[in-house]
């Protein structure tokens, strides 16, 4: 387990003014450069991947630091800075609308520039569809995504960084990925999620401890679509007459208030003491026909299939631990936590070594950066303000 480390990460709107954006695409031209010269392209998207490092390229570059716009903005301008004949890395995504345009930018960066194989560019877009498929729907915590970029090489390596909201605590949370890491996209694949919090309402199926449950989950779901109405209508039986105009999309587990009405069975309040399940508010039985006729052999093949989303993931969750006992996982899959510290919300210094090591790392690339000596000062002051800031409490 990494050591956590705690920033803020508020949402912020507005966009970053043309001077910025300017000075922020000769900046991350030069140090990527030097990175790439230095170690390769492939390490260059495993920095990518390390949300400390991400975050404090970030504020190298010239964004605040603890701005949720980190994400965006990075992103963005690496996107348009990173030239394919120097840094030999392409990025395609983006936010909200251009996150979807991904499918289409994959093929024609790859083909343009690197002439991948068609195995390997089925990967990419694989990979791509499949990290947001994962983060929207089989890890449950409450953020919605609305950015995602994938950079990959021209050996078909990728790394995944992708952003969701959460509107009611207006904060956001980053969610990345590597290649060299996931050996399922559906068991522990992420190689880091950083946010402000950790969510007991999280639902997290990839973890190692959802396995039964996965195994289940693909058991009910490949069977005959009447034993999957057969295992709801059970479950409701154990609410009794009284809930005949209440849909079974209407429970939620431990909502007490709901449930001092009704009499549940020991088995339920088991469940409901326990867990956080919400059922959807309906079941799309076309998509569940679709995953009958396709037969899918394991929880990623059911995952990939279209038309699989959270409502389906959830209702088959419960259905596996109510009816068979094989319960999922409610630990949220955080890997470091961005929370307050102090009056101002100057972070506590948490996981010094592992900051050491990233602010140092960025630090030599600076130094090597093909930049004026002015603007090499500055980002290193502002890197030794970064660092300030998470170790000084």
């Amino acid at each position: 387990m990494k050591a956590h480390a705690t920033i803020n990460l508020p949402l912020h709107g507005g966009f970053a003014p043309p001077y910025l954006l300017k000075r922020m695409k000769k900046l991350s031209f030069a140090i990527s450069k030097v990175i790439v010269n230095e170690y390769g392209q492939h390490e260059f998207l495993r920095r990518l991947a390390d949300p400390l490092w991400f975050q404090a390229f970030g504020c190298v570059l010239g964004f605040d630091w603890h701005s949720s716009g980190v994400t965006t903005v990075v992103t963005g301008v690496l996107k348009h800075s990173l030239n394919e004949d120097v840094h030999g890395v392409s990025i395609a995504g983006g936010k909200g609308k251009r996150s979807r345009e991904a499918k289409n930018e994959i093929p024609n960066l790859a083909e343009k520039h690197y002439n991948l194989s068609s195995a390997k560019m089925e990967n990419l877009l694989y990979a791509s569809r499949m990290a947001a498929k994962v983060d929207n729907s089989v890890v449950q915590d409450g953020f919605a995504l609305y950015h995602h970029v994938i950079a990959f090489d021209d050996e078909g390596n990728w790394t995944v960084v992708q952003q969701g909201m959460n509107r009611t605590y207006r904060m956001a949370r980053r969610y990345h990925w590597i290649s060299d890491t996931v050996k399922s996209f559906t068991s522990e694949p992420h190689a880091g999620i950083i946010s402000n919090f950790k969510n007991p309402n999280t639902l997290d199926m990839t973890s190692i401890d959802s396995a039964e449950n996965q195994k289940i989950s693909v058991e009910l779901a490949t069977s005959n679509i009447d034993n999957i109405k057969s295992s709801v209508r059970r479950i409701m039986v154990d609410y009794g007459p009284q809930l005949n105009d209440i849909t079974l999309d209407k429970w939620i587990a431990g909502d007490n208030n709901f449930h001092k009405e009704i009499s549940v069975s020991d088995s339920m309040k088991k469940v409901q003491n326990s867990e956080h399940y919400e059922m959807p508010r309906r079941l799309n039985w076309d998509v569940f026909r679709k995953i009958y006729d396709i037969q899918p052999k394991n929880y990623e093949e059911l995952i990939s299939i279209p038309g699989i989303g959270p409502a389906a993931v959830r209702a088959l969750s419960l259905i596996g631990e109510i009816i068979f006992g094989t319960k999922a996982s409610w630990q949220d899959p955080v890997k470091y936590n961005f929370a307050h510290g102090g009056k101002d919300g100057v972070p506590y210094p948490v996981a010094r070594k592992t900051y050491d090591k990233s602010i140092g790392y960025l630090s030599s690339a600076i130094e090597g950066a093909e930049i004026e000596r002015q603007e090499r000062v500055q980002a290193l002051k502002k890197l030794a303000d970064y660092s300030a800031r998470m170790f000084n409490s």
